[in-house]
């Protein structure tokens, strides 16, 4: 199963990350994100953040891990290339709890193909078939 796959779109940033597992999906979502503007490949892993986000069901809680993913890059100046996601449905609330690795950004490696804004909500949606599907836009 490919993680996730850029589609066409005329101004912004378009992809649908896969997963056989939720985990899976909310993992590959943020490797989707982050590849968008930078070759993560040139991210060490030598720092470590911790997530934890509610939410009432499974698209708020997608759309709120990747804002948040976003909020991070944006304000602690570090991208991120490796996430480990735990999910759990509590009361009808889901919780996500997660440990994310990478780095300070460093202008002299790391080399941005584009400033992701936003995650927005156009046409954004998340589906259960043989797996899992989410498809996102970013305002770039």
């Amino acid at each position: 199963m490919k993680t996730f796959e850029y589609l066409e779109h005329t101004a912004d940033i378009k992809f649908r990350s896969y997963g056989s597992t939720l985990k899976d999906l909310f993992e590959n979502s943020a490797k989707a994100l982050f590849n968008a503007m930078i070759d993560t490949s040139t991210v060490k892993e030598n720092e470590k953040w911790i997530l934890e986000i509610t939410a009432d069901d499974l698209e708020e809680l997608t759309y709120s891990w990747l804002s948040e993913l976003l909020f991070l890059f944006e304000v602690e100046y570090a991208v991120f290339s490796s996430f480990d996601v735990k999910l759990h449905k509590d009361n009808g609330t889901w919780r996500i709890y997660a440990e994310i690795y990478g780095e300070k950004i460093d202008l002299a490696r790391h080399f941005f193909d584009c400033e992701v804004k936003a995650v927005t909500l156009h046409e954004f949606e998340v589906i259960r078939n043989d797996g899992w599907m989410a498809q996102v836009i970013l305002d770039v």
